[in-house]
């Protein structure tokens, strides 16, 4: 980047600036005292760039983007602009109300955003995860600044207080800011050092989303009870009574009737971005909710968020347009109008500004020393306890919100509200320095490097990634047997599950023409097959690792299938079961029928011939597996899929790589060779460790791949094959020479893993 971009990017707001403030005097000379959608536009404008413009600054020398967007609002607003040029400032930002409320209200609306946003990144599997310690350090962390807060209250001057009389509230409001970090800063910081998975960035994250959450329940508290304009048992009961209900029905019925309306929105719903939509929508209602029963509509954002990131279908694509639109409009609009509001120049008085230090320094020791107190309790040593105080200690974009908040609900005065964003500035832009000296001194155990090269495996898995699956098959037993598969896959995780029942008719093209009663009949039965086996894949998880039970849904098709399931795969599946009854050709390879199918669908797809055993008896046949390697993505995969369905059993694995070198050479191949086929091993051993699965391993070099393959499965009793496969060009499906080797010759069940 060329060294004039910093002076120019720090131009462009003062003559974006000058520019709105002559066009605010056309306005104003044409329109009178009206408000101006021109100006109202030309403000938005003004806040995007410079928020942006300081926030990219922010951002090169280590700091948080949205200090950046908050300081471009104290940079426009009455704290600079206003000091040196207060005529010009007026005229792009008029007081007047009518004109001030148009952008708060795209402000008031991006704080529900921002809350959305904080739900859906946390992760409330975490917090069960890291437990002891992310429960001690929250508690702790927020009981004890919220009282030193509540105190500072107490003793404050009545002219600091926006009602007198209403010191209580004021005090509570002041706790509540005080007690709380922001889980988008802390959560930064932690990713840019690397800590995530660290066991100490798990409890730093962790205890972060635990004080958001009891944040955001004692504010949505607060805010009901100052609504009420007075404190009493009556509506104390109904604040946290109507609060416990919400949460107790949200995080129960809630849960499973937003994942409906979204799965609804996305399968059923052409037009572009119904989803984001639908949740906007989500958010709204439950906002709604909270006002009805007397809370805040802070913590209906909050929560709609919570629900709507544990959605097994909110994909990544989707995430990030929801992302996009937060972070480009509302976060620099939202932060630059609080910005905006926030008079610096009132700290000009010597005793206002020993108080707005006093406030810094009062929340910088209460919230060090809860989180220091608490990790010591959670069993934390004194390095780690530091580092969590020093984590715990950046108020950002969290505080400004609920400084926001109580200022507009009148609970906090426009100087202790400057105080308060002051604050915010302050502890945030420390604690990124603070937060990286501490964590470069904490050690690393031996059992924490383990699991994190653990978790980097798994990292690079592809099974980790699935989100959704479909699932096409007959009666037949090769479909019973995939249902079976797909739901040992799916019921370790609570992946859902569309299945798409076929007919030999469908799946030649031609539509279904059963009776509805047997058509019935043959979709339940496909249903009942993949929740069994789900629900056999749940009984062999630990208790602490239990997934959400599998949704499964049945799809009926109307018109020809092969088109039909083309149409369905687009509403966003991550892989596609194939098991039809007519699956080889009678001249060889594979049946129209099949390619047919396979052609509609574009990612990975699992093509299941049962034979033998599984032929018979596809639901109960016992799984003896073996998975040829080669060093290949495809194969990798493929070795994945078949640890992950043979964990649920804990069934016999056999990994198989087939040297190109004759038996009787590999002695004297060459060391070279040897590291090769033993470092694929080790990478197949070590997914196998990752599930908790023993995998044995084997090497041929007397024959054919593909006879070999065969070979070995007779030999050791493998009844079934899982073998990773790409697709190679054609008008047929084909998956190289080998593949149909095996495919041919193999008395076992066959299942192709194709990329």
């Amino acid at each position: 980047m060329p060294f004039g971009f910093r002076p120019i990017a720090g131009a462009w707001p003062w003559a974006a600036a000058i520019l709105l403030a002559c066009a605010g005097r056309a306005l104003a000379a044409e329109g009178g005292g009206a408000p101006s959608e021109s100006l109202f536009l030309a403000q938005l404008v003004l806040l995007m760039l410079a928020g942006r413009l300081l926030g990219e600054a922010m951002q090169r020398i280590g700091q948080p983007a949205v200090m950046g967007q908050l300081l471009a609002g104290v940079l426009l607003g009455p704290s600079v602009f206003g000091a040196i040029a207060p005529d010009l400032q007026h005229m792009a930002f008029p007081p007047a109300r009518d004109q001030k409320s148009m952008v708060d209200a795209i402000s008031q609306f991006g704080i529900l955003l921002l809350l959305l946003l904080t739900g859906m990144e946390t992760d409330l599997r975490l917090v069960r995860k890291v437990g002891k310690a992310a429960v001690a350090v929250s508690l702790a962390g927020v009981a004890l600044p919220f009282a030193c807060g509540v105190a500072l209250g107490a003793f404050l001057p009545d002219s600091l207080l926006p009602k007198a009389d209403q010191r209580l509230m004021t005090a509570l409001f002041l706790g509540t800011a005080l007690s709380i970090s922001s889980i988008k800063i802390v959560a930064a910081i932690v990713r840019d050092m690397k800590f995530t998975r660290r066991d100490l960035g798990q409890v730093i994250v962790s205890s972060a989303i635990m004080e958001d959450t009891l944040g955001w329940i004692i504010i949505a508290i607060t805010l009901s009870l100052a609504q009420a304009g007075r404190i009493d048992l009556a509506s104390v009961a109904k604040s946290l009574i109507g609060t416990a209900v919400f949460l107790g029905l949200s995080l129960t019925v809630g849960r499973r009737v937003v994942f409906l309306v979204i799965r609804s929105v996305n399968d059923n719903f052409a037009s572009e971005f119904a989803v984001i939509t639908a949740i906007l929508v989500i958010m709204g209602a439950l906002a709604l909710a909270t006002q009805l029963i007397g809370v805040n509509t802070v913590l209906g954002a909050f929560v709609s968020g919570i629900l709507i990131g544990e959605s097994p279908i909110l994909t990544r694509h989707i995430d990030q347009q929801l992302r996009g639109l937060i972070t480009a409009f509302f976060m620099p609009v939202f932060f630059g109008v609080a910005g905006l509001s926030a008079d610096l120049t009132i700290l000009a008085n010597g005793q206002l500004l020993l108080l707005a230090l006093g406030l810094i320094a009062i929340a910088s020791i209460g919230k060090f020393a809860g989180a220091f107190v608490g990790g010591r309790i959670g069993g934390l040593s004194w390095r780690e306890a530091l580092a969590l105080g020093c984590g715990m200690n950046a108020r950002g974009s969290t505080e400004v919100i609920v400084a926001t908040i109580g200022l507009s609900t009148g609970a906090l005065s426009q100087t202790l509200f400057t105080m308060i964003v002051a604050m915010a500035i302050t502890t945030t832009m420390a604690m990124p320095p603070m937060l990286r000296w501490a964590l470069a001194r904490v050690p690393m155990r031996k059992a924490e490097k383990e699991r994190l090269e653990r978790e980097e495996i798994e990292a690079r898995g592809f099974v980790p990634k699935l989100e959704r699956l479909l699932l096409a098959v007959d009666h037949s037993a090769n479909g019973r047997f995939a249902s079976r598969l797909a739901g040992l896959l799916a019921g370790q995780r609570g992946i859902p599950i569309t299945v798409v029942p076929l007919t030999s008719a469908a799946a030649d093209g031609k539509a279904d023409h059963a009776p509805p009663g047997d058509a019935a009949a043959r979709n339940g039965k496909a249903a009942r097959g993949v929740k069994a086996a789900a629900a056999d894949s749940k009984k062999s998880q630990p208790k602490e690792d239990k997934a959400a039970p599998v949704d499964v849904t049945v799809r009926t098709l109307d018109a020809p299938t092969p088109e039909a399931l083309a149409k369905e795969a687009e509403k966003g599946y991550d892989m596609l079961f194939i098991g039809i009854e007519r699956t080889r050709a009678k001249s060889g390879g594979f049946h129209r029928d099949l390619d047919r199918l396979a052609v509609a669908f574009a990612g990975p797809m699992a093509i299941v011939d049962a034979r033998s055993a599984h032929a018979e008896r596809p639901e109960q046949s016992p799984l003896d597996i073996l998975v040829p390697v080669n060093g290949t993505e495809v194969s990798r995969r493929a070795a994945e899929f078949a640890i992950a369905i043979a964990r649920v059993f804990k069934a016999p694995i056999t990994a198989l790589y087939v040297s190109a070198l004759k038996a009787g050479q590999r002695g004297r191949g060459g060391p070279r060779g040897r590291r090769y086929e033993q470092a694929i091993l080790k990478d197949i051993a070590e997914i196998a460790d990752q599930y908790d699965q023993d995998v044995a391993t084997a090497v041929r070099a007397d024959t054919t791949p593909d006879d070999a393959v065969v070979a070995e499965a007779k030999r050791r009793g493998h009844n079934i094959i899982i073998m990773g496969v790409g697709r190679r060009p054609g008008d047929k499906l084909f998956f190289g020479e080998t593949a149909a080797g095996v495919f041919e010759k193999s008395p076992a069940t066959v299942v192709f893993v194709a990329s």
